[in-house]
């Protein structure tokens, strides 16, 4: 097959139809306008959001303001006093703390907070650390590691 030998699908192009050229042409007189009326004249027709005089739909619901970020993360809060469950030295992931029931899925985002004190030492990975987490945490003898979102 070469380029000039292409053609589209049989039936995917059609002529357009052409509307007020006599009787012989199955469209003539009104041109499938109907008679008379707001529709049968050359520019006729409601303008939008016009419904006849009923209140229109846009006036009828009610109004809502802003809109909704789809590219917004959102985290899974965890404070620093939930982590006292785990023992010391323990590797803390999104996935063990999902384990513990702490976060409900291990594919959330997690934050980790500041709330609470800390007396051991962790090496905890998440996606973020508030400052106060971040030196508490170092101030225990343990590491933090931010994950990738």
């Amino acid at each position: 097959m070469k380029l000039h030998e292409l053609r589209p699908a049989e039936g995917a192009k059609k002529s357009r139809k052409r509307v007020g050229r006599g009787i012989a042409a199955g469209q003539g007189k009104t041109a499938g306008r109907g008679t008379k009326g707001q529709n049968a004249r050359s520019g006729g027709g409601v303008r939008p959001y016009f419904e006849g005089g009923q209140l229109p739909i846009v006036r009828r619901l009610p109004h809502k303001r802003g809109f909704k970020n789809r590219f917004k993360v959102y985290y899974a809060p965890v404070n620093l006093e939930r982590l006292s469950v785990f023992e010391e030295n323990t590797v803390i992931t999104p996935d063990v703390l999902a384990e513990a029931g702490i976060i409900r899925s291990p594919k959330e985002a997690v934050v980790i907070l500041g709330e609470g004190e800390l007396d051991k030492a962790f090496v905890v990975k998440a996606h973020r650390f508030s400052m106060t987490a971040r030196e508490k945490i170092t101030k225990a003898g343990g590491t933090i590691e931010e994950l990738a979102l």
